[in-house]
Order: structure tokens, then sequence, then C-alpha cells
């Protein structure tokens, strides 16, 4: 089972000209604890599960270049993409630029889009939610064709590309793993099983609901003759470690054995975010009690 990291908040001390220090110091403890990826929101405001709108925010594919070039082999992705933010065609080519630069190391993570705050707040247009799934599928189709090399012309609903080219294509073949986030039945699963890569549930929604999920993707596999096995499947969660699992947090024996029950349940990559990930406790504990145990644990259909 593999474990990855989420930083979704910004906002560790008063003094911002330490911010790009601190990331970079997070990204290098995640990768020396043995964590195999790194992921940022892809927001422009703050959302209000994580703190109040004002936060701090960085742009998320700076945030992984910048991540890239202070590490050397932790994978890299949003988590995820608004389709709304940018151009189909303009999305591919950063995110092929990220993997190149990063020696094939970058995950497209993408999703509808939902915070419409930021799209009022910084003039980004914010259509209906049933246009941004149309819009969703285009970007799966536009991203599929520029990383097959593919510059003939796209004539889609919403968008149009005279040529797609991409050059250079992306180290990672047949391209960067696509991470489609949502757990919509009808649509976000079938474009997993029709496009994607990688899926991603939320940990918290429990057990039974999360079996009922992966059993939807799996039926929307069937049916497209795509086999189930070729997705990875992610959990998303908050997790607070401490050595001792002091004031309800987790200790790294109760960390392992979560880690263990999601893996029984079929998910192949944990990705939590820390309350406390400025800290270096959690990730000596990662590095020293957690990654090592973890990555023995077998994952139920593998």
């Amino acid at each position: 089972m593999r474990l990855g990291l989420q930083v979704p908040s910004f906002t560790w001390s008063e003094n911002q000209a330490a911010l790009g220090d601190t990331f970079a110091t997070i990204a290098q403890r995640a990768e020396r604890a043995g964590l195999y990826s790194l992921w940022v929101m892809d927001h422009f405001f703050q959302i209000q599960m994580v703190g109040p709108a004002e936060n701090e925010m960085l742009e998320g594919w700076s945030a992984l270049a910048f991540a890239a070039g202070r590490t050397n082999h932790i994978k890299l992705g949003t988590m995820v993409t608004g389709v709304t933010y940018r151009h189909p065609g303009l999305l591919v080519k950063t995110a092929t630029t990220l993997d190149v630069l990063s020696g094939g190391r970058a995950y497209l993570g993408i999703g509808a889009a939902w915070n419409e705050q930021e799209h009022k707040g910084l003039g980004v247009p914010f259509p209906p939610l049933a246009e941004r799934f149309e819009r969703l599928e285009e970007t799966l189709q536009i991203a599929h064709q520029m990383w097959a090399g593919d510059d003939k012309a796209f004539n889609g609903t919403h968008y149009t590309l005279e040529r797609p080219l991409n050059s250079p294509l992306s180290i990672q073949k047949p391209h960067p793993p696509i991470l489609i986030g949502g757990t919509g039945e009808k649509k976000t699963l079938r474009m997993v099983a029709q496009y994607g890569d990688a899926c991603n549930i939320f940990a918290r929604i429990g057990k039974d609901e999360l079996q009922r999920k992966l059993g939807v993707l799996q039926n929307h596999c069937q049916t497209l003759g795509r086999p189930y096995t070729d997705i990875e499947k992610t959990t998303l969660d908050v997790i607070h470690l401490t050595k001792d699992g002091r004031d309800n947090t987790l200790s790294p024996n109760a960390a392992i054995d979560m880690f263990a029950s999601l893996a029984e349940q079929g998910i192949d990559q944990a990705i939590f975010s820390m309350p406390n990930v400025s800290d270096p406790e959690p990730f000596e504990l990662l590095a020293t009690r957690i990654v090592p145990e973890v990555e023995k644990i077998k994952v139920a259909g593998r």
C-alpha cells in the first residue's frame, strides 16, 4: 500500500516570507519519510472547510513546480484542478511540463469544479453543473489525444482546437496518470472508468459507503470493458499524528491499523492531510514507524 500527503493550507505563520521555505521543507520531509505522493489543492481562495477565503492559497501548478525543484522522486499532483480554471490545451501543456521537468512525476488531478466564490471573485466564468461535466469530458478527451501525440483538430461542443500540438510529450507513458476527483455515480465514476487512471474518495464516508462507491466504479468498468484493476483507488482523509495519540490524535499503531483497514477494502493509496504538517514530529513517525509497515500491507484484489 502507498501513502500520499495533501497540503491544503499554507497558513503556518504570520511571516509570509517564510512560506516558501516551509513548503519546501514539508515536501522534502514527505519524500524522506517515504511517502509516495504530494498533493496540493487547485484553488485560488482558501475553501471554507479549511479556513477563511482570505487565508494564504498558492496557485497549485506553480506550487508543484516549486516542489519538484526541491525533491527528487515523490509524485506530484493537484487534488484537484477544476476544469473551468484553464483551457484544456493549456492545462495539458502545464501538466506535461511538470512531468518532463520533474523526470516523470506528475499526476493530472481533475474534476468538474465547484467553488463559485473564487470564480466570481476572480472573474472566471462558472457555467451550470451539467455544462461543467460536459467540459470535463471534452477536456479528458483532449488530454488523451494530446498525450497520444495526435495533433489533428478537435471540434467539441465547448472547445475547438485547430492543432492540439504537445511537444515535448510526457515522460510517463502512455501519459501522466489522470486522477478524477468526485464520486458522482452516473457521470464522475463513469468517466473514471472510461478516461481515468485513478479515483479519489473521501475516507470519512465510512466502510459501507466506500464499498458501494467502488462497486459502482467496478460496474462502469465492466460495462465499458475496462479492467477494474487498471484503476488506482485512492482515499482522502485528515489525520493528526502524534507519538502517543494524545488529545484524541492518532498514534502510529492506530494509523497503521487504519491504513490496513483501507487496504482490505481495496484502497491502493491513502492520501491525507495533517494539521501539524509544519512540525517535524509526524514525519519522523511516518519515516520510522508507519511507512515501513504500511509498505508491507497487501491491497485486496491486487
